[in-house]
């Protein structure tokens, strides 16, 4: 048998598994199987435990592409200070639940209608280039608007521990280091409405000491590159990067910590930064442990030594628990019989879906309480990356319901 990560503590238990005050059993019964339920009460319980860690100077801002579900952005947007979005499509769906002084959009290679969007709406453009930072300045000229622009910068360091680095090399995000402090210099210059600094090294890292080390190096890049181009800057991005514990092993990122270090840190910042705000910019962290996917067994079949429990959902909704998601070595999220919570793990068996692929393997060789057609399998740590980064049309069997809960 091998080895699973752990079942996030909210759902943690004996006999039927709950979500959001109902049973497994009774949410696929209301919307169908698969399913995908997001309890919102999770998240507002993480993120009041983050707002009281982090020093007041610091925002707290939800990256949506880590669940871009209407129904959840409109739950979690009075949550947060700020919405970071990275397209034309997330901008849409974030203006229809915030303000758009309160969104910033990311990503390189961003279209001349998308950067025409966000500059009519009066949202913050976190540039990835100097020509991205042309284009921006010429539709602001041409629709008479000075646009909100903040840099993207590739710092020259990454995220130690993290499980996607976006710094310390080449990179097709932001703007490198040294090329930022002349690029801020030419966007005030032409008018624009400097915001500030994205700094982003790393995502999914459970290294608390790399956390901080990473946020005091990026306060002090920030200020660096201020001094430098000469302009404080109005909002410091201090990225993300706070992991979940998705496998055997993996222990949660002391945020407590985290915070205070952050903490002394703006307290002892540079006077180039003296009056500028601060955020910090999570997906996974605020939304991933409270979503669970479930689905229901249809066939039990055993083929040599190995028992197959063969089910109604697969990788093409929850593609990140079948290791075809950034993983490089396949290791298994939580599941359970959600009708069994806490009963005797008997048995090794293997969790699949219905595509035709071996690709569709949702557990491997993982002791479970044994389990029939009918039953229900839960996949947690399925409110982030989950229904939005799967292939869900792949060999057409269609979309997964999705349920937000206790909003």
């Amino acid at each position: 048998m091998k080895p699973m990560g752990p079942i996030p503590p909210y759902f943690e238990g004996q006999g039927e598994l709950t979500i959001a005050g109902k049973t497994a059993a009774d949410w696929v019964a209301q919307a169908g199987s698969p399913l995908f339920v997001y309890d919102i009460g999770i998240v507002r319980e993480r993120l009041a435990r983050l707002r009281t860690a982090l020093p007041e100077a610091c925002e707290i801002h939800f990256a949506i592409k880590a669940n871009p579900l209407p129904e959840f952005l409109t739950a979690v947007a009075p949550l947060v200070g700020g919405l970071d979005v990275a397209s034309g499509g997330e901008l849409a769906k974030a203006l229809a639940v915030k303000d758009a002084a309160h969104i910033s959009f990311a990503g390189p290679g961003k279209r001349d209608t998308e950067l025409e969007a966000a500059i009519a709406a009066g949202a913050t453009l976190n540039l990835e280039s100097e020509g991205e930072g042309e284009r921006a300045l010429a539709i602001g000229q041409r629709l008479g608007v000075a646009p909100k622009l903040a840099v993207r910068v590739n710092p020259d360091f990454e995220l130690r521990g993290s499980g996607m680095k976006m710094g310390g090399r080449a990179s097709p995000f932001g703007v490198d280091a040294a090329r930022v402090p002349g690029l801020v210099r030419r966007l005030i210059a032409a008018g624009a409405d400097w915001r500030g600094f994205h700094i982003f090294a790393g995502s999914q890292s459970l290294d608390t000491a790399a956390i901080i080390e990473t946020q005091a190096a990026t306060v002090a890049l920030a200020a660096r590159l201020a001094d430098e181009a000469g302009a404080e800057p109005p909002l410091v991005n201090l990225g993300g990067g706070f992991g979940i514990p998705y496998f055997a092993g993996d222990t949660p990122v002391d945020i407590d910590a985290v915070g205070t270090a952050l903490g002394n840190a703006l307290e002892s910042r540079p006077s180039v930064l003296t009056n500028s705000g601060f955020a910090i910019e999570l997906g996974r962290w605020i939304a991933g442990e409270c979503g669970v996917y479930l689905m229901r067994v249809i066939d039990r079949k055993t083929s040599g030594d190995e028992t197959f429990l063969i089910c109604d959902g697969g990788l093409h909704h929850q593609l990140a628990a079948s290791g075809n998601f950034g993983t490089v070595v396949r290791r298994n999220y939580p599941v359970a019989v959600a009708g069994k919570m806490g009963a005797e793990r008997d048995e090794s068996v293997s969790v699949v879906g219905p595509l035709c692929t071996p690709l569709d393997r949702l557990a491997d060789r993982v002791a479970l309480p044994h389990a029939v057609p009918g039953d229900i399998i839960a996949v947690f740590l399925a409110g982030a990356y989950g229904a939005s980064a799967s292939p869900a049309a792949f060999l057409g069997h269609g979309a997964a319901a999705e349920i937000v809960a206790g909003a």
